[in-house]
């Protein structure tokens, strides 16, 4: 053991929410600098960050101990460490048990809890205070030492150390001796420890503007609840070793767990819960054989049905590579499971769609889970799979937005709450929010702080001509200091959401590999992982996303058949209609998914799609990613003819060729790669990780100097070598793999054909799918009017909640729309159930008759008389006689007021308004 070596046991990091002030890597950065050999990272009740302190262990060679500071019942709080794979496993039960048990952003467990789940795991016994490391006197109410110390004694054995803890604090002292009394009369032998909460002293202010946040508090007013010195960094082995110079084997000891700590989150072995057969059986006793089988049943029986019948050797030769590579990376549940939920889908008529990656799978294709003919299309498999990246394929299955919950539910049904929760997103602070919370936290006037954070954008850094522009001096102290530590606090993570629709499914209970925690929104669990760490760790994940433009589609094909006897779906809308490509060309698209932006709309006309194929490059083409590597221009001109099609190597023709010898795809970009810069499959998919997180990790500038360099080895021309890597960086920010894009335009496609032949369904249909798309109602409405559709405004007695249709000769198509009353600013489902029960009943006579019923108050009454639903009200009663908004404001406030009755009535004349014009 080297001179002066240790172990920091007790570290926090930004995944200690508002309390640490330093990433995970950062801390694991900093130990590799002081040369320690191992550090553990106890953040409060979570691992939150281990998977990222793990990935950065795993490349510098540090070892990583997994732990974490629990809360107890009592307020009073233990470092639990894992010892071995089985003590990780109570330690993310245990967590889990706390979490469940309270609300969101809390944890507690009780001592005896805490003794069933101690196996595997080793604990530190402090004086410790929830939210504190600093030592303090015990307080009446907690339990007494004395009534746990047996029971944890007999539970953890020679696992249970007293955590001696010291951060140069006056009262440290008193509460030192109380606690080496306490070891001494137990017989605990004493570890050494600082409570870390950041890798620097650097970063004690920013960490005293995180306390303040979570305590809702200005830092000025703060008090105790910050920390009284910057004793909480990484100490180095020489400062370590002088602080407990009195004690050597307190320091030793840190070596000694260090040493009894061998787990590893490389030791997770993540089995995927495989469907069930169909013969009840599960496959615990047919794992890979039942699995597989069942899945190359289905798969040819719907390769039969895509193809009629027969299936063309091609296809054939494609299913037969792709299942015995899925066989082989013991794959063949989670394609199961993605089948069952498509079937679930399917039979309680949701419509879903599978998108990104899944869309190069003739396998996801023959299942139903996409839509796509990969093999057709020419689409890359190995872009979804590979044997050299042997990593989980990632399926993203698109369902109808308003009925996603049922789908969710459905799972957690499926498999059970123990074995199924859903994947957080870490919120993290972003300039305004980084602004809006430090300025309170300094005491800043909320006016000032609002008016900057209007002049700053989303992403970036926060510069001192934006204090200017708002009015602030930066070169104040105090707007100095609030300059520094909005840009420290950027990236910080600030509290967890769910992820839109990803969930981990495990065979065993999810809470063996992580911590499950409620979510805000109820009948939600989550995990303390998000989506990259599942990715880190290889993990599966199955994402459940809504998307818009699948309910209006639904809504359409309703309407269809209600109406007009039509049953359709999406297979069964003609393909390459002209009509609907004129209509395209002339960038008539209000309301088409994917090509209704101003975009969108601009490029359109250059583009003049004539197939299904020129929508798949029109949805990718107006993308950051051509845009700025500035491949869209020259596109254009060799599609018209304007510039021949050159290709800038012969050996990169199979790879531009669709596309004309210019890469708009993030496929063309890796294989590009592979070709021309001789990457490896493994550099390909490291190239793809870091275009995915370049905004956030900056690791694509390292790919520069070898993509340059390569290219021009083979003799291509560094302009198009630069171009290439602009591209790239602009994929980075936002860029459409080509199956991705061919399922979203197959969706571009229903929703135009519909917009052309059956524009009353199409309009009724979007507008009641709202809120989605480019477009306020106010412009549907006005476009579909251009197009000779009637659209009737809202009306008392006739609207329904939602968006209807009525025969209307007169009208295109033969029907007009008629505006529901959702529309009516105001209005709830409750009042309009009123409506709806009471007109059911009987029509309304007159607006008098429909106050007096419906018992509607004023503001809502006010509500709809400023919409013009009661001008089919007569002032007479007379339905021909169009009772003007402001008269109709006046009678009905005037009415309502009189449906008490008073002892004496005064009929009042409605006022003469003058007619309201147009605008």
């Amino acid at each position: 053991m080297a001179s002066h070596s240790y172990t920091p046991l007790w570290c926090k990091s930004y995944f200690s929410f508002l309390e640490g002030a330093s990433h995970p890597e950062e801390l694991v950065e900093e130990a590799y600098r002081l040369r320690l050999k191992t550090l553990a990272l106890t953040d409060r009740d979570g691992v939150y960050g281990i998977v990222r302190a793990h990935v950065k262990a795993r490349e510098l060679g540090l070892h990583l101990i997994v732990g974490a500071q629990i809360a107890l019942a009592d307020h009073s709080n233990l470092v639990l460490l894992a010892q071995d794979r089985n003590g990780y496993s109570n330690l993310c039960r245990l967590i889990t048990i706390g979490r469940l048990r309270s609300p969101k952003g809390s944890s507690s467990v009780t001592w005896d809890e805490v003794c069933r789940h101690a196996s595997g795991l080793i604990a530190l016994w402090g004086d410790m205070s929830v939210g504190a490391g600093s030592p303090r006197p015990y307080r009446a109410g907690e339990t007494d030492p004395d009534d746990v110390a047996g029971p944890l004694r007999e539970a953890f054995g020679d696992r249970l150390y007293a955590l001696l803890a010291r951060h140069r604090q006056a009262d440290e002292i008193r509460m030192e001796a109380r606690l080496r009394a306490r070891a001494a009369r137990y017989d605990l032998p004493l570890v050494a420890a600082t409570e870390m909460l950041y890798h620097t002293s650097a970063r004690r202010p920013l960490q005293d503007v995180l306390t303040a946040i979570r305590h809702g508090v200005a830092v000025s007013t703060a008090g105790r609840q910050l920390k009284p010195n910057a004793e909480h960094y990484l100490k180095s082995p020489h400062e370590f070793a002088t602080l407990f110079a009195d004690d050597p084997a307190a320091v030793a000891r840190t070596e000694e767990i260090a040493d009894r700590c061998t787990f590893s989150l490389a030791e997770l072995r993540y089995r995927y819960p495989s469907e069930r057969l169909p013969n009840g059986t599960t496959p615990s006793a047919l794992l890979r054989a039942g699995s597989a089988q069942r899945l190359r049943q289905l798969t040819f029986e719907g390769a039969r049905r895509h193809y009629d019948g027969k299936v063309p050797p091609d296809v054939v030769r494609q299913l037969e590579t792709e299942l015995h590579l899925i066989d082989a990376l013991d794959y063949p549940g989670y394609f199961l499971t993605m089948w069952e939920i498509v079937e679930f889908c399917r039979q309680r008529g949701i419509l879903c769609q599978g998108r990104g990656s899944a869309a190069n799978s003739a396998v996801c294709y023959c299942l139903g889970i996409t839509a796509i003919d990969p093999v057709r299309m020419g689409l890359l498999f190995e872009r979804f799979i590979s044997r050299e990246r042997a990593e989980p394929p990632d399926i993203d299955l698109d369902i109808q937005h308003n009925r996603r919950e049922e789908v969710i539910q459905h799972v957690y049904d499926t498999y059970g709450r123990s074995h199924a929760a859903m994947v957080v997103n870490v919120i993290r602070y972003r300039p305004r929010s980084a602004v809006r919370d430090v300025g309170k936290a300094l005491g800043l006037p909320e006016t000032s702080m609002d008016r900057l954070t209007r002049l700053l954008s989303h992403h970036g850094d926060i510069t001192s001509e934006a204090l200017r522009q708002a009015g602030l001096d930066p070169e104040t102290p105090l707007h100095r200091h609030l300059l520094r530590l909005t840009n420290e606090i950027l990236e910080v993570p600030r509290h967890l959401s769910i992820h839109p629709g990803g969930f981990l499914l495990g065979h065993d209970p999810i809470w063996t590999i992580v911590p499950v925690e409620n979510a805000t929104m109820p009948g939600r669990t989550v995990i303390q992982w998000d989506k990259d760490d599942l990715e880190a760790l290889g993990l599966f994940k199955v994402d459940l996303l809504g998307l818009g433009a699948l309910s209006h589609l639904d809504l359409c094909f309703r309407l269809l058949k209600q109406h007009r006897g039509l049953e359709l779906d999406m297979a069964g809308i003609p393909p390459n209609d002209p009509a609907t490509f004129e209509m395209i060309q002339r960038a008539d698209t209000v309301g088409v998914f994917q090509i209704e932006s101003r975009a969108q709309m601009a490029m359109l006309p250059r583009l003049q799609p004539r197939s299904f194929y020129d929508l798949v490059i029109e949805v990718s083409i107006v993308r950051p990613g051509p845009i700025t590597g500035g491949m869209v221009h020259p596109y254009l001109r060799r599609r018209r003819g304007e510039e021949p099609v050159l290709y800038p190597h012969p050996s990169l023709q199979p790879v531009l060729e669709k596309t004309l010898g210019v890469p708009l795809f993030q496929e063309q970009v890796m294989r590009l790669a592979m070709i021309a810069a001789d990457y490896t499959p493994g550099e390909a998919d490291q190239l793809r990780r870091d275009m995915a997180a370049w905004r956030r990790s900056g690791q694509i500038e390292r790919h520069r100097e070898r993509l340059i360099s390569r290219m021009q080895a083979k003799g291509i021309a560094v302009e198009f070598a630069e171009r290439v890597f602009s591209q790239i960086r602009g994929f980075g920010e936002y860029g459409f793999p080509e199956a991705h894009a061919a399922s979203f335009a197959l969706i571009a496609y229903a929703t135009a054909w519909l917009k052309r032949h059956y524009p009353a369904e199409f309009t009724c249909a979007l507008l009641n799918a709202q809120p989605m798309g480019f477009y306020a109602p106010a412009t549907i409405v006005e476009d579909a009017k251009r197009h000779g559709l009637i659209v009737r405004p809202v009306d008392a007695q006739a609207s329904a909640w939602d968006c209807t249709m009525e025969p209307c000769p007169q009208s295109t198509g033969g029907f007009a729309v008629q505006m529901g009353l959702r529309y009516v600013k105001g209005l709830g489902e409750g009042d309009w159930k009123r409506i709806e029960d009471t007109r059911r009943i009987a029509p309304f006579t007159s607006l008098a008759d429909f106050i007096h019923r419906t018992e509607l108050n004023k503001g809502v009454l006010a509500a709809l008389a400023e919409a013009g639903a009661f001008e089919g009200f007569g002032s007479s009663g007379a339905a021909q006689d169009r009772l003007d908004r402001r008269a109709a404001l006046w009678e009905a406030m005037g009415t309502q007021s009189r449906v008490t009755p008073l002892p004496t009535v005064v009929q009042e004349a409605s006022p003469a308004f003058t007619p309201l014009g147009a605008a």
